[in-house]
């Protein structure tokens, strides 16, 4: 809220209001966004912006920022665009993502329309038009070529910082961007050390707003801040997701980011064999950790390529077996590697109740994380493992591993589950002839 207005005298004025009153004031944006909400006027040498990059914790806001700034541009009368055509791109990590969130989510574009000015939501062409003749057009950031081709005038690009092809899918949007007298981008993320995200900040171009989780407590339930800030504030897990805070990379953490950025690849060659590894969570409840799931597999050359990271915080086992099988389906992956130290041969159990034909290996820590990660960090360092893509929460967790075996202060469920994946595929291969994989 801006600080213009005290909220108890707001609340008196609105209930002063009839309902057509009190409904424009409720869908008037300016009048409840705080300032790091509205758009800047110009960049710092006084020219229009071409990016607002929004970078925000978790919960602070950023959604409806973006979802607000389309709705202004979309819903303003024709003649206010000065011959602009209004095709605007919005583009997330994924199509789900982009209809779940910024198009159909609580705080996204459908639902910060009044009814009069909402879009129609053209589910098989991808697309939003407007009233106005505005159309906005959905895009994944998984496929970037898809932004080859078409132009934009403007484009919402939401967690870019979690883009799998990030560099790819941003530089098509740069080329696409091309409508209008000011073409212009919102960016909106909670911040990772990414080297896009260094280089958008440092265009001259670009405009920063940062807010974190507690600038919009206003809006959110009091148990998700008693337990996120109580449970994270001051880690530096809390420090990226809550406080927003651009953290370079832990020193005392087994890997280095530039390590992993050196050796990525945007595709994979022929596989000799792909696994998923499995690191089930000790307990089955809300507050437990989550159920590490890594896709990898291995060249004949001996290198591994780290496919997917499928983690999912499941309650119930049922459900990350299931998850787990889809991603053994989706790669058609040879077979299934699972820690057991836990619940024995619980994994097996709960696996073969959903498919009784795949093969799972069972493997148990006899060294603690820090020990048994280390070879694998020398097999990055020597250039012999690859991420496909970027795999963000993954080396979030494996840039912040230290000694002590946590990462960002809890069990690293990714990474011991990378571990599983790259000691089975590269470390303890087995003999025999392999058989050819085209991915």
């Amino acid at each position: 809220m801006k600080n213009s207005y005290k909220q108890e005298t707001l609340k008196t004025f609105l209930k002063g209001l009839n309902a057509e009153q009190l409904e424009f004031h409720l869908n008037w944006w300016e009048l409840w966004a705080r300032q790091d909400q509205l758009p800047p006027k110009t960049d710092a040498q006084g020219k229009p912006w071409l990016t607002w990059l929004i970078l925000g914790g978790r919960g602070a806001g950023k959604t409806r920022t973006g979802a607000e700034w389309v709705r202004a541009l979309a819903s303003a009368p024709k003649a206010a665009h000065e011959g602009n055509s209004r095709r605007i791109a919005l583009i997330a990590e994924t199509f789900g993502d982009a209809r779940e969130v910024m198009v159909e989510g609580i705080s996204g574009l459908l639902a910060v329309h009044p009814d009069e000015e909402r879009p129609i939501y053209e589910t098989t062409r991808r697309r939003l038009v407007w009233p106005s003749g505005a159309i906005a057009q959905l895009f994944s950031a998984d496929e970037p070529e898809s932004l080859r081709g078409p132009q934009f005038s403007a484009a919402w690009c939401d967690e870019l910082c979690k883009w799998r092809y990030g560099e790819a899918a941003w530089d098509m949007l740069q080329f696409g961007l091309r409508l209008g007298k000011f073409p212009q981008q919102v960016v909106t993320t909670t911040p990772r050390p990414t080297p896009l995200l260094k280089r958008i900040m440092a265009a001259k171009t670009t405009v920063v707003s940062k807010s974190s989780t507690r600038d919009n407590s206003i809006n959110l339930a009091p148990g998700f801040l008693q337990t996120v800030l109580g449970r994270y504030e001051g880690t530096r897990l809390g420090r990226q997701e809550i406080d927003a805070e651009i953290l370079e990379d832990n020193p005392n953490a087994l890997w280095q980011r530039d390590v992993i950025d050196q050796f990525r690849v945007r595709n994979c060659p022929q596989l000799t064999r792909i696994i998923v590894a499995i690191d089930p969570p000790v307990s089955s409840t809300r507050s437990s950790d989550a159920c590490g799931i890594i896709c990898a597999g291995l060249d004949d050359l001996g290198h591994g390529f780290v496919l997917k990271d499928a983690t999912c915080h499941a309650v119930r086992p049922l459900e990350w077996a299931q998850i787990a099988l889809r991603t053994y389906h989706e790669f058609d992956a040879d077979a299934l590697v699972a820690e057991v130290n836990q619940g024995g041969d619980m994994v097996k159990t709960i696996i073969a109740q959903v498919n009784n034909s795949v093969p799972v290996k069972s493997v148990r820590a006899t060294r603690g994380k820090w020990v048994r990660a280390e070879p694998i960090a020398t097999l990055y360092a020597q250039g012999k493992v690859h991420h496909v893509g970027a795999l963000a929460q993954l080396e979030d967790q494996m840039c912040d591993l230290t000694s002590d075996g946590k990462s960002c202060g809890r069990s690293p469920d990714r990474v011991d589950a990378l571990v599983w994946a790259l000691t089975e595929l590269i470390l303890a291969r087995e003999a025999g002839p392999p058989r050819i994989r085209e991915f």
